[in-house]
């Protein structure tokens, strides 16, 4: 027990060598790594990469005018994450947008994306949503 009073330093050494778990990003964040491309960072389909692209990029800001004026999160949280309804060996929608589920799986949070129904949902796909919310015009 001579050297016990290291005990405590010591620990607390080691604890500030480990490395902190990695936060998630923001929707923020995953709107300009995964979509801005394409949308461009203001969402109106003005992105660098549009200019190539067969068919022009949605303009994200309009989503909800185009809805009555009701934001359609389960519908975008859908076309985000890749699931557009089509049954395998069927034509696509002809959108050039990619899957983006496999890059947004995580943590699962209940989420109500306007239909009503609470459903377990990857917050990292609610951020998006919720951030798309705020680009709406």
């Amino acid at each position: 027990m001579r050297h016990a009073w290291m005990i405590l330093p010591m620990a607390l050494l080691l604890g500030a060598c480990v490395e902190k778990a990695e936060e998630a990003p923001t929707g923020a964040e995953d709107f300009a790594s995964f979509c801005s491309a394409c949308h461009g960072m203001g969402g109106k389909g003005d992105g660098d990469a549009a200019a190539v692209l067969d068919r022009k990029p949605a303009d994200l800001t309009r989503l909800s005018a185009r809805n009555k004026g009701v934001f359609p999160g389960t519908r975008v949280m859908a076309k985000v994450w890749g699931y557009t309804g089509v049954k395998p060996g069927h034509v696509a929608d002809g959108s050039p947008m990619p899957e983006f589920g496999p890059l947004l799986q995580g943590d699962l949070v209940p989420y109500d994306g306007g239909d009503g129904i609470e459903t377990p949902t990857p917050v990292r796909l609610v951020q998006i949503a919720e951030y798309l919310k705020t680009l709406q015009k």
